[in-house]
């Protein structure tokens, strides 16, 4: 005997709780051992594994069996995407051309009289202004399935920011002279039909886009105002200037104390959000002392979570004592220019930006020091209202190549602290021809609800849906494409899949998040940054769809380099998914055959059958309806036949082989009797068939699909026809094994499970070769197998008579017995209120229970998180203050439309709409919120634990001790399923127990510990082109005005749109699709 057991059985002598009542360990075996071989031999039986390997080879002569060549995969769809790239670049130059060429003809205008000009403005149907209605004119909008809403192909639609005054002379030339941009738009379009939004952006801050569109609706805004700003977009930020190192150093003295110092902080939050994923940042903060504002001690990504804790570490910063430029300044400088080499930077522009309200001294010597090739550049910014000498931050400022912003009141913030982008982009200017290169941008949200787009950008100067045709089929349910950034951000991949967020809000997810991060990944992620081509092949962990189970399962990577681009393609496939099943029925009479087992009115016959939701032809498009879609695609095949030019002909050739294979099976069925605990039998195949018999369990067939981050897991139930992307499949596929699949609990759903599925793959060998074409199964009858296990656990004495000292009966009065599954989810139980829990994690039902099974090794635990959820805003109280050194109109001036007009009142609007819109402009001015943000959702993270069977042990035993009582359990795997059989003294009689849930489904975390990251950052690689200098750069202006400005250097950036598709991975159904 064993130690673990001797001691099992030392410890049941003192156990408190009913011990004469605890079946031995030999009787728990013999119990599961009757289980298992009661349930796999009934499921084998009834699921016919067997009969279809036999089909498949009976049908041999209808396939043949083809290789995925993984670095020929790559290789031919990365060309695919470098010319649909280089067809986007074209379109861009195209524009780029243009523009320049029609800046130089234009002629400033002071006046326009009515008809000088036309142009859409995209918020007139959310806005009634009246105002400019003379410039203006409206489109008829028809709806476009490409662009998922209203659209005009024969106009361009303009977006000027809430707080840019439409009436001003530089916004009234700018939509003078791009309105010829038109022309060019249409022209890419002829050229390409396949290209979605074209955009121009201005440093004035308007934006012309095509095809003309309303904007987002402003009623399903947070706080109905409209926060677009093309300046502050991802694909703008990226295109206006080179990769930057910026350091923001705070003035903390007792000096900006008060309205001062949160004008400070707003200023400095608004100056984080210019940053893109590209740049680097941290904060110092100096009065007699410097001192790092947050725990990074250098430089740091400027990514959605580090700016989270600068901007929380801002709004903590005291204002007392005395300043000392000078300590300030070196720590700043030191940051910048001592690297360390373990640290990723920017490595191109280097940047201070200066906070404070005046200085007394120009602390000449530190840039002496260390800045006397001007190196690094100098903003300045004097914030608040009072009478300090500002001529020493000035001369820094323009000392240092940079520039010198004032900064009185609210209003002036947002625009001061996005021009510097204009001094940046000098050195582009100069460059001229070397400067204008196309950059591919990050993934990001598309502000007209196309969804997550990556974008293509290209500077202008002023000087004066198309798809990688791969077939999804062929790589199986669980190979997939990624690729990824030179961030090691992911711009496709499954688990992209981002919540319904704000265009505001960031879509960054890197790789490593994506997927179970483990050092191969690490090296495979950096080999892809590199541009490197390779493959490994390795076992890694791999989550189930619905995220609450995870595998170990091999994969092998393979990867390869964009050319043209900075980005990397990656295939992914399982070992069973590197050969595939070629359909091989040219002819049309075996074609007429199997499709005729598709017939509607022949369920009866060949079982309730479902086809994927894939695209098999052109001009056949999928429906939500199985049964429509089905009627339609038996009538389109009758018309056209599957080898139509218009049709997918080894797409569509699989499915109607798959029909005719599965359809042999069913009628095996037909004719045997259906054991009484089984509900059900399906098969479902990689080519896209399902069938369900018998016909009348068709309609209910569906799947449980995760939807809230509610600790009770509360899921919804929909419709799922994609079976071969549903979680039970994909996970059949990965084990060789039985794999029980409760339905999701729902905490609101009162109601008894009656089903549980079963389902297995089918391991099929052809000439040496292993595929797993089709998974097949069955749904038992809970309440037969609750009756048929209870039966197994009570022993038949020589007399005839059950001895049920020892046995799992109904409610039993001394021992719990649970089958629960590979995630610690519940299958059955002996106790009616655990029955109707069934799918319930079984640490929300007996925690210190589940507890001892992760502790005794039987479970092991992997936390994982969500880094694109979205939660609701959590709202500060906030205290009803006026707002101070600002002139606030009164209610009679505001009922006046005449005040509406005037200059006056829109220098207040800018003021009063910045104020309510930003949650951090509360920091800086106290004033009522009139307005609700009921609703309001903003990026978060959600952290998720996944539980696994820890290793290949059966045999587990122990005793859970609590505060005055113990219990005794023995738990056991059943061979051959994902099953384990759990005994245990029942919780009732031993309470004192810790009863707090053990979580299993999302809620809501802080993630990772960003200050930990900092100290040990991802490998990354910035843009290889830097222009952060150049020798002829020289400009007298280096600032000292306030207020909106035209700047000398106008930046222009064009955008075209590559809509990646939601869900991310597999591209649509069946293809690698990248829409521009």
């Amino acid at each position: 005997m064993d130690v673990d057991k001797i001691l099992f059985l030392l410890l049941s002598l003192f156990t408190s709780v009913s011990t004469s009542q605890f079946p031995s360990s030999i009787t728990v075996q013999e119990w599961v051992q009757q289980m298992q071989t009661d349930l796999v031999s009934l499921i084998e039986a009834e699921s016919g594994a067997q009969d279809l390997i036999k089909i498949f080879h009976y049908y041999r002569k209808h396939f043949t069996v083809e290789h995925n060549n993984a670095q020929e995969l790559v290789k031919s769809a990365a060309s695919n995407i470098q010319k649909l790239l280089l067809s986007r670049s074209r379109a861009l130059k195209n524009l780029a051309t243009a523009a320049e060429e029609l800046q130089m003809k234009h002629q400033w205008q002071d006046e326009f009289e009515e008809g000088d000009m036309l142009y859409y403005n995209a918020k007139d149907d959310n806005e009634s202004d009246t105002v400019f209605s003379k410039h203006r004119l409206k489109p008829d909008f028809k709806e476009d399935s490409a662009f998922k809403r209203m659209v005009s192909f024969n106009h361009t639609a303009v977006h000027i920011p809430t707080d840019i005054y439409e009436g001003s002379s530089l916004i009234l030339n700018e939509l003078n002279w791009t309105e010829a941009l038109m022309d060019v738009f249409k022209k890419n379009r002829e050229e390409d039909p396949s290209l979605l939004w074209q955009a121009f952006g201005s440093t004035t801050g308007l934006a012309r886009y095509y095809p003309a569109s309303p904007w987002r609706d402003k009623e399903k805004v947070p706080n109905k105002i409209d926060l677009y700003d093309v300046r502050r977009r991802p694909w703008y930020i990226q295109g206006a200037s080179s990769p930057k190192d910026m350091l923001i150093l705070v003035d903390a003295s007792g000096s900006v104390s008060g309205m001062t110092m949160r004008l400070i902080r707003t200023s400095v939050t608004e100056m984080l959000e210019t940053l893109s994923d590209d740049d680097y940042v941290n904060i110092v903060t100096f009065n007699e002392d410097a001192k790092k504002a947050a725990c990074f001690d250098h430089l740091v990504q400027a990514n959605a979570r580090n700016k989270k804790i600068l901007k929380d570490a801002v709004q903590n910063i005291n204002a007392k004592g005395i300043t000392n430029f000078k300590d300030g300044f070196d720590m700043a400088f030191q940051q910048l220019l001592f690297v360390n080499i373990n640290v990723s930077r920017a490595n191109c522009n280097k940047i201070i930006m200066l906070f404070t309200d005046g200085a007394e001294e120009r602390a000449s010597e530190i840039f002496e020091k260390y800045n006397p090739d001007k190196r690094v550049r100098i903003f300045t910014f004097s914030v608040g209202q009072h009478n300090y000498d500002k001529a020493p931050i000035q001369w820094m400022a323009c000392t240092n190549k940079g520039y010198y912003y004032e900064i009185p009141s609210i209003g002036a913030i947002r625009i001061n602290t996005q021009e510097y982008l204009d001094v940046l982009g000098r050195p582009m200017v100069k460059a001229n021809e070397k400067a204008k290169q196309v950059q591919w941008t990050n993934v990001y949200m598309d502000a007209l609800e196309l969804g997550p787009v990556i974008t293509g950008t290209l500077p202008v100067f002023n000087t004066t849906k198309t798809k990688v045709d791969k077939s999804k089929a062929k790589l199986g349910p669980n190979g997939y494409y990624f690729a990824i950034d030179p961030n090691g951000y992911v711009l496709l991949h499954p688990n992209l899949k981002p919540e319904k967020k704000s265009f505001q809000e960031p879509l960054t997810l890197d790789f490593l998040d994506a997927e179970i991060e483990d050092e191969i990944k690490v090296d495979i992620r950096r080999n892809m940054i590199d541009g490197e081509t390779g493959n490994h092949t390795f076992t890694t962990f791999v989550k189930s769809h619905n995220e609450r189970y995870i595998d170990r399962a091999v994969r092998t990577y393979t990867w390869g380099h964009i050319r043209g681009t900075n980005y990397s393609l990656a295939l992914v496939l399982p070992k069973y998914s590197l050969h595939y099943l070629h359909a091989a029925i040219g002819d049309t009479i075996t074609q007429a055959k199997f499709s005729e087992t598709l017939q509607v009115e022949k369920f009866d016959e060949y079982g309730f059958t479902f086809i994927a939701k894939r695209e098999y032809c052109t001009d056949l498009k999928p429906s939500d309806n199985n049964t429509d879609f089905l009627i339609n695609f038996n009538k389109y095949i009758d018309r056209n036949t599957p080898n139509h030019p218009l049709c997918n002909s080894a797409l569509v050739n699989k499915l109607l082989l798959d029909a005719g294979i599965t359809s042999e099976l069913v009628k095996k069925w037909s004719k045997q009797i259906m054991n009484n605990g089984v509900s059900a039998r399906f098969v479902a195949t990689d080519g896209g068939i399902t069938r369900v018999y018998p016909s009348s369990a068709g309609p209910d067939w569906s799947e449980s699909i995760y939807n809230t981050n509610d600790i009770y897991d509360v899921y919804e139930v929909r419709k799922s026809y994609n079976t071969h992307e549903s979680n039970f499949y994909q996970r059949s596929l990965d084990n060789e094994l039985y794999i029980f699949t409760p339905p999701v609990y729902n905490f609101n759903y009162n109601a008894t499970v009656d089903s549980i599925l079963v389902s297995k793959a089918v391991d099929l060998d052809i000439d040496g070769v292993k595929l797993k074409p089709a998974v097949v199964g069955v749904t038992l009858d809970v309440e037969f197998w609750l009756e048929r296990l209870m039966n197994t656990t009570v022993k038949i004495n020589p007399s005839g008579s059950k001895d049920d000292i020892c046995s799992c009966q109904r409610n039993d009065e001394f021992v719990d017995c649970v089958l629960l599954d590979d995630g610690g989810f519940l299958i059955m139980a002996n106790r009616d209120d655990y029955v109707r829990q069934i799918g319930q994690f079984f640490g929300m039902i007996d925690p210190s229970m589940m507890m001892s099974l992760i502790n005794s090794s039987l479970f092991s635990v992997r936390k994982t998180y969500d880094y694109l959820s979205m939660c609701e805003v959590h709202k500060e109280s906030k205290s009803a203050a006026g707002l101070r050194s600002v002139y606030v109109p009164t209610i009679a001036d505001i009922l006046q439309l005449g005040w509406w007009t005037s200059s006056a009142a829109w220098s207040i609007m800018q003021q009063l709409l910045v104020t309510v819109t930003f949650p951090s402009f509360s920091e800086a001015v106290d004033t009522n919120d009139d307005l609700s943000d009921d609703g309001a959702m903003e990026s978060c993270i959600n952290e998720q634990s996944q539980y696994f069977f820890e290793n290949n042990e059966t045999s587990f035993y122990g005793i859970l001790d609590c505060d005055r009582c113990s219990r005794q359990f023995h738990a056991e795997k059943l061979q051959g399923t994902n099953l384990v059989f759990v005994v245990a003294d029942t919780k009732l009689a031993c309470m004192s127990c810790d009863q707090k849930p053990l979580i299993q489904g999302k809620q809501p975390s802080p993630g990772p510990d960003p200050c930990e990251l900092a100290l040990n950052p991802r490998y990354r690689k910035g843009p290889q082109s830097c222009f952060d200098n150049n020798a002829s750069e020289q400009d007298g202006d280096c600032g000292g005005v306030s207020g909106l400005m035209p700047s000398p250097w106008v930046l222009v950036l064009l955008q075209v749109s590559l809509l990646l598709n939601a869900c991310g991975n597999r591209l649509h159904d069946n293809s690698v699709l990248l829409t521009g």
